[in-house]
């Protein structure tokens, strides 16, 4: 499966080498401020009897027309009710930060590979036990595609579904049988303006 997922990677960026625009190499390094963006997304998980909610604010530059990146951080909050094979309840709050890289082979699709370091506070209650909690820090590897739209010194919107590939066991977008938990993030931002 890791071997079909980087060929479709290495896939999609030929092809977005191959749809620069010719324009692109007339600025060909130059620094653009209009290029830096802000924005934040929101990300959503959920599966059998869990919940993630999370905001993750972003700063980041276009490097050209079909590469985005920059840091993203994020705060999270996780909940996993019990059930007939786990009794234990569990209330985790985590935030983080990470460096994230956005592939658009086509103007409207993209690709993002998002490494993230979280510390996580953990409360976890066994029936009628008092709760215990716990505090660890775990690293994550967000890959995922999304679909939306961007134009470079404007604005940009996205939705995206990641699922974390590491299989730290003590990762937020896990859940107690180490199994991936998917993850919506939808986003938006704005580019700086031209200096005047």
């Amino acid at each position: 499966m890791k071997k079909g997922l980087i060929t479709c990677l290495t896939l999609l960026l030929c092809a977005g080498l191959f749809a620069q625009d010719s324009t692109e190499t007339e600025q060909k390094g130059k620094f653009k401020r209009e290029n830096i963006f802000l924005g934040t997304s929101l990300n959503l998980g959920f599966a059998s009897r869990s919940f993630n909610v999370g905001l993750n604010p972003e700063i980041g530059y276009s490097i050209n027309n079909w590469l985005d990146c920059g840091l993203a951080f994020n705060v999270n909050y996780f909940s996993q009710n019990a059930s007939d094979y786990d009794p234990t309840r569990y209330r985790n709050f985590n935030f983080g930060g990470g460096t994230f890289l956005r592939i658009w082979p086509v103007s409207f699709l993209h690709l993002q590979v998002q490494p993230e370091y979280n510390w996580i506070n953990s409360s976890q209650k066994v029936g009628s036990q008092p709760s215990v909690t716990y505090h660890f820090n775990a690293a994550s590897l967000l890959l995922g595609v999304g679909y939306g739209a961007r134009i470079i010194g404007r604005q940009y919107q996205y939705i995206t579904l990641m699922i974390d590939v590491l299989q730290n066991a003590n990762s937020p977008y896990r859940d107690s049988y180490n199994d991936p938990l998917p993850v919506f993030r939808a986003g938006f931002g704005i580019y700086l303006n031209k200096k005047r």
